[in-house]
């Protein structure tokens, strides 16, 4: 996959709805000291929310986050949670860009939108780095397990989030949910997932603490530092909750399980060599640094089935608006298209932790 459509901005489309004089009147009057002609461009990556470059005069810059426009399905594309959580985190271990304000006046954007600051930095589509030696390879990834321990360590109350969710069964809760999810934007039948929908609820791993998590912890979504090994911002908040660690760890590490074609993975490669952390050392650091309890092999597939339940319900709703017509991203319909594939390997973790 040619990871380099991900990559900068574009310009943008003349279906987004966007009053640039509002817009930049809302600007001056909202962040200090802003001033000057104001531009907007597309990021090119991303599925779900769709996120824009802001320029004043070239000098300032601030990126935007806005519901897609369209019906969607209910509690999806939560802009003001993720505005809520980068707010509470901003002074917190966990790097994320400055909160600048949220909006809810639709007739500007075309949808509810926030505005953070622009964060300058090197952003990998490609979990297996082409692009940078082994040593630099193992840093990335000392430093994006260190980080989502830190996450997993915030004390939720301390910051303002006591009650951005329901602590206790988390994955029981994002069954019930995805499922709802899925069957509002289902267009076929897939087998497999039929089969996770029913074998979920009875084989959900018992929880053993709560924190708050991403929801969609990958490398791509973080900012890294231009030339060091150094996260400077997590992004993409919109399924941040309070839940189970130990989940969100699981989705995180589905990338050790997804092969590099399509899915920009890990599976069947030289990780010695290019200097990468194997699953099992990987996940022994995450337990070492936040002094976690390890899970059975049933449970631990039991947690990868669920997340890949998961995403293909994730990527059942991109298809769905494809087909609707109010998709983010020009790459949407092969995202969407995978959902099936998804829920297989999804099913095929449940047989394991069934045989465990």
């Amino acid at each position: 996959m040619d990871a380099s459509r991900f990559i900068g901005t574009e310009p943008l489309p003349a279906e987004h709805r966007i009053d640039l004089a509002r817009l930049s009147r809302l600007l001056k009057e909202q962040i200090p000291d802003c001033s000057g002609a104001l531009s907007v461009e597309r990021f090119r990556g991303g599925q779900s929310n769709p996120t824009m470059l802001l320029s004043l005069d070239g000098k300032r810059r601030f990126v935007l986050r806005k519901k897609p426009d369209g019906v969607l399905l209910p509690s999806a594309h939560a802009v003001d949670r993720e505005f809520r959580v980068i707010s509470a985190l901003k002074d917190s271990d966990v790097p994320v860009a400055t909160p600048r304000f949220l909006c809810d006046d639709v007739s500007i954007a075309g949808a509810m939108f926030y505005v953070m600051d622009y964060v300058e930095g090197r952003s990998f589509w490609e979990p297996i780095l082409p692009d940078v030696d082994r040593e630099e390879r193992a840093a990335i990834y000392a430093e994006m397990n260190r980080v989502i321990g830190a996450l997993h360590a915030v004390d939720h109350r301390a910051v303002g989030l006591e009650d951005f969710g329901k602590p206790e069964n988390y994955v029981a809760r994002q069954v019930a949910r995805w499922t709802k999810q899925y069957r509002a934007s289902e267009t076929e039948t897939i087998a497999s997932m039929d089969f996770l929908i029913d074998w979920l609820p009875d084989n959900i791993p018992i929880q053993r603490g709560a924190s708050l998590i991403h929801g969609d912890y990958r490398i791509d979504n973080m900012i890294f530092h231009p030339t060091e090994p150094r996260v400077l911002a997590v992004v993409d908040w919109e399924l941040s909750t309070l839940g189970d660690p130990m989940a969100d760890f699981a989705y995180h590490m589905l990338t050790w399980h997804f092969p590099l074609t399509p899915y920009r993975g890990l599976a069947r490669q030289p990780l010695e060599l290019l200097g990468i952390p194997s699953e099992r050392r990987y996940r022994d650091c995450y337990l070492a640094a936040t002094g976690r309890s390890d899970v059975s092999d049933r449970d631990w597939f039991a947690y990868l089935a669920f997340c890949l339940f998961r995403v293909a319900g994730i990527r059942q709703g991109i298809m769905k608006r494809v087909l609707d017509g109010n998709a983010a991203n020009p790459h949407a319909r092969e995202a969407g298209a995978l959902a099936r594939a998804v829920a297989d390997m999804g099913f095929a973790y449940a047989e394991r932790a069934m045989k465990a």
